[in-house]
């Protein structure tokens, strides 16, 4: 069974920075692409980064330039660094092997003053 379990978020100030991390059992964790997903109130769920089994990356515009995706194979975790966070960022924040598993509970990033 393909599970996630993410962790790290929390309440911080426009501008701050905060460092989620997605821990994923039930794969080969290394040969999957591992996205990061988020879910605002009211929203639709909406696509923010990914990093492929060769470590390459892509990311939204909306979070390009400011979120680093990255992962450890060892670990079997993949982190998301996100700086110059913004009110719009808050949402529930959730990670998944694309095409795999169901998703996890999330965790919460609240940007705000």
């Amino acid at each position: 069974q393909v599970q996630s379990v993410e962790s790290g978020g929390g309440l911080v100030q426009p501008g701050g920075s905060l460092r989620l991390s997605c821990a994923v059992a039930g794969i080969i964790f290394s040969s999957y692409t591992i996205g990061w997903y988020r879910q605002a109130p009211g929203k639709q769920r909406e696509y923010v980064a990914q990093i492929l089994s060769s470590g390459s990356t892509l990311y939204a515009d909306t979070v390009e330039g400011r979120f680093t995706i990255s992962r450890d194979n060892a670990k079997n975790t993949v982190y998301l660094q996100m700086n110059s966070l913004r009110p719009e960022d808050t949402a529930v924040y959730y990670c998944k092997p694309v095409g795999r598993g169901t998703w996890g509970q999330g965790t919460q990033v609240t940007v705000s003053s």
